[in-house]
């Protein structure tokens, strides 16, 4: 009974007016360090994914359905970034920590969408390439302009409705007057444990949907590059598989990249580390996987870079 009684004390029924961000460390002296570390990473982030979503746009020769996906994709990473890096970036410059509750709420809101179209875009990605090596001939009308819109439309559809049910969860609960989240952004898990009221349904809805988005796209890409392995293994010659798989290089390296930090932060969470350790864990795939992505696109595919030179040529020498 006293334990409830200090608990309905401590809960803010008034409503929450703010929370505050502890970020990755509260040295004063590692500040100017870490932002213009993540200034850098912010721009290059922008920079990178905008000039592949222009290269595309430009080269006629890049009007296919695995160019388009990558262009979304590129566009989801730079809104992904916009969500979490510039608020991170202003309580360094001011030396806040604070976000209001509203902010907070936003913030968790677009985070959950953008990540969930980025898993699911790549599952899409996975299955376009699956369609172009294992069924070659039919590719132009299975992959035609109203599929390929769809494939973006759903899962964009998906992650909004999504995000919405667990922003909606959210504001029902009541928090306690220490609002402090050991994190750089507002992580959905860590305003759960905030929250004084009983948040049973919001967990079970977060590993409900974590396990269906986290691993039915997962399957799709096995499923998908299962598929790819074996129509490879056919091919007679050694030159014929390479070039085969190399079109499969750019997304198998970002999917490697963003589920293997994603396991990484969530076998912390699991492993017992403390708050810190996770949240500098997710700076892996919040931060850095956006900003590898078009450097991986770019490097690896020779008609990428065609269009980055051409891009780059016509900026220069025709202003």
């Amino acid at each position: 009974m006293h334990r409830l009684i200090n608990n309905m004390e401590s809960e803010n029924q008034t409503g929450v007016a703010e929370f505050l961000l502890l970020g990755l460390s509260e040295d004063p002296q590692l500040q100017p360090l870490l932002f213009g570390l993540f200034l850098t990473t912010y721009l290059v982030t922008v920079l990178g994914n905008l000039l592949i979503i222009l290269a595309v746009s430009f080269d006629s020769h890049l009007h296919s359905p695995m160019y388009f996906f990558l262009c979304n994709l590129s566009l989801v990473d730079i809104c992904f970034s916009t969500t979490i890096v510039p608020k991170m970036l202003v309580n360094m410059q001011t030396q806040s920590k604070a976000i209001t509750y509203a902010g907070c709420l936003t913030q968790v809101y677009f985070f959950m969408v953008f990540i969930c179209s980025d898993n699911l875009l790549l599952a899409v990605m996975a299955y376009d390439r699956y369609v172009a090596i294992c069924h070659p001939l039919h590719y132009t009308v299975i992959m035609n302009p109203c599929l390929c819109g769809l494939l973006v439309l759903l899962p964009l559809f998906v992650s909004i409705m999504i995000a919405l049910l667990h922003s909606l969860m959210v504001l029902h609960l009541s928090f306690c007057t220490d609002l402090k989240i050991p994190h750089f952004f507002c992580e959905l898990a860590q305003i759960l444990k905030l929250a004084c009221s009983d948040t049973l349904i919001n967990d079970i809805l977060v590993y409900l949907m974590t396990s269906l988005l986290g691993g039915g796209p997962l399957l799709g890409i096995i499923f998908s590059y299962t598929g790819i392995v074996s129509s490879i293994l056919r091919i007679p010659s050694a030159g014929g598989k390479y070039k085969v798989f190399s079109t499969c290089g750019s997304h198998l390296l970002v999917v490697f990249l963003f589920y293997g930090t994603c396991m990484g932060v969530y076998f912390s969470s699991a492993a017992s580390f403390s708050s810190r350790n996770r949240a500098v864990a997710s700076v892996m795939y919040t931060v850095v996987t956006p900003m590898m992505n078009p450097f991986i696109y770019s490097l690896r595919n020779r008609d990428i870079k065609g269009a980055l030179m051409k891009l780059i040529s016509r900026t220069c020498f025709f202003p």
